[in-house]
């Protein structure tokens, strides 16, 4: 049975029902650690230079993971668990690395995420958060699909 089960969430109904499917997998016995990672993003204008603040774009993005853990938290609590929550800011690195890290470094045995079920020009372009994490994972990883 998993003893260390964590759980990126990005505040979207996918992540959501990944962290319910760990829920029921921990089964009040396992630890849970929910993650919320600060992806790297630069907002341009047409020319290609930023139009926004740095700085503050990371603060509301640190906000709105605070705001999304609190959430799941809550949704852990009502199933009579807890969970230890950590917004994780790495400028530079790629959000999948940033889950392994965690992961290594908690001493996870499972890593629970959702996929948002990207197909087409969007998954070229994009990738996927939730695949990269399955291709590198250090550890098992547990993939909740899209409804």
């Amino acid at each position: 049975m998993y003893q260390r089960i964590l759980v990126p969430i990005d505040g979207s109904a996918t992540s959501e029902r990944a962290l319910r499917e760990a829920v029921m997998l921990a089964a009040g016995k396992a630890q849970l650690r929910l993650i919320y990672v600060i992806e790297e993003g630069y907002p341009l204008d047409a020319e290609g230079y930023a139009f926004i603040d740095y700085a503050a774009l990371r603060e509301a993005f640190r906000q709105t993971g605070e705001r999304a853990l609190a959430q799941a938290a809550d949704i852990v609590r009502k199933s009579g668990m807890k969970a230890e929550t950590a917004v994780l800011d790495v400028p530079g690195e790629h959000t999948a690395r940033v889950i392994d890290n965690d992961a290594l470094s908690w001493k996870a045995d499972l890593i629970v995420i959702g996929t948002h079920g990207r197909s087409g020009i969007g998954r070229l372009l994009m990738g996927s958060v939730a695949e990269n994490v399955a291709r590198g994972a250090s550890v098992p990883v547990l993939l909740i699909r899209s409804v």
